[in-house]
């Protein structure tokens, strides 16, 4: 999917701070947020360590997206997990806070040259740098880096690290192949983004119960919780990606749909056409033939290019516009909160508390964003 984060961000230690204070502003939270500020503070040290080849041209193209910035969300999720225990701040759940963090950016290598994208946390995204083969060196790199760390972190979290791989590579095959015949789309997105994004988001959460010697009965709560806020996160982009607001975007209103990519809104779009809804058999014939395959680079493997003609870029924008005005934007929006409150019901199994407060708020901020 073309999930490029856009707009220039500063620096990590920033955005996760900035992002940590908004969850803790009441005064009784505030040890909280200054001990996850310390945290990203610690985790950010761990990366600019781990993350050093002797190698010039591994140095550079490794830590390329490191330097563009990005919220650390993973990261402080672990940090806030690990208060559940009466370890919370050890080596090791720095360490494990840092190894998602670069599986994640290797991920992020991956995901660019398989989606084509062009950007990514607001810098040209490493393929159009220098190659795609280098982009996906740089990810292979990143991803043996992550294994070494976890490898010092005991056998339980090299097994949930090897479950993660697996299931980013499925997600990623289940994309690029397609739904089977007969299989609901549906239901085969949705799954993509659980493996594409659940999966570590949730091992996120795992670690940090993992790590700190916290009860293990809330690990499952954790692994529910994290699944769910995964799959909103993702959710919710399919409708940022229609924002007209390229100034808070950073990117081009329907950027998936211009480059084929079908998200929630259009999957929902072909439901009310097979439903016989003749006004959304036509927007979605358009979206098809006029807007697909209009982002450089990019086409829709499944139309027909005889079917297929120029399209003015007015148009297209004011078929994105259409989309976006349509009840389907809507109805994926509450598909996201429906996944919150999934989220939110998981931790009916961990005690009332502060950080059970905080993981509540840490999910309805994901979705709480600029549409």
């Amino acid at each position: 999917m073309t999930h490029t984060s856009a707009a220039r961000r500063p620096a990590h230690s920033t955005v996760g701070a900035g992002f940590a204070k908004q969850l803790f502003a009441k005064p009784a939270e505030r040890r909280l947020k200054a001990t996850l500020d310390a945290g990203l503070e610690r985790v950010e040290q761990v990366l600019k360590e781990e993350v050093r080849f002797a190698d010039e041209v591994a140095q550079v193209t490794a830590t390329y997206l490191l330097n563009a910035g990005g919220k650390r969300l993973r990261p402080m999720l672990l940090l806030l997990t690990a208060q559940l225990g009466p370890e919370p701040a050890t080596p090791e759940i720095d360490r494990a806070a840092a190894a998602i963090e670069i599986t994640h950016l290797a991920s992020l290598y991956h995901d660019d040259v398989m989606d084509e994208a062009t950007l990514r946390r607001g810098v040209t995204a490493a393929h159009l740098r220098w190659s795609n083969s280098t982009a996906i060196l740089a990810g292979d790199l990143l991803f043996a880096r992550s294994s070494q760390i976890f490898s010092t972190l005991g056998t339980e979290a090299v097994q949930l690290q090897a479950e993660v791989f697996e299931r980013l590579v499925l997600g990623q095959m289940r994309e690029t192949i397609g739904p089977r015949e007969g299989e609901d789309r549906i239901a085969h997105y949705l799954q993509v983004l659980a493996d594409k994004t659940g999966s570590l988001i949730s091992a996120a959460a795992r670690l940090g119960v993992m790590l700190s010697g916290a009860p293990r009965e809330y690990e499952a709560a954790m692994h529910s919780f994290g699944e769910s806020v995964g799959i909103a996160f993702q959710l919710v982009d399919d409708v940022i990606d229609l924002s007209p607001e390229s100034d808070k975007t950073g990117k081009l209103a329907g950027t998936d749909l211009r480059a084929g990519v079908e998200t929630l809104p259009v999957l929902l779009l072909e439901k009310y056409s097979e439903a016989g809804d003749a006004a959304a058999t036509d927007l979605l014939h358009r979206i098809r033939t006029r807007v697909a395959g209009t982002a450089p680079g990019s086409a829709d493997p499944t139309l027909s290019r005889c079917d297929a003609v120029e399209s003015d870029p007015a148009e297209v924008d004011a078929i994105v516009a259409e989309l976006r005005n349509h009840a389907v934007t809507a109805e994926t929006i509450e598909a996201a909160h429906e996944y919150v409150r999934r989220a939110v019901d998981a931790l009916d199994q961990l005690p009332d508390g502060v950080v059970r407060e905080a993981l509540r708020e840490f999910a309805r901020r994901l979705v709480e964003r600029d549409f």
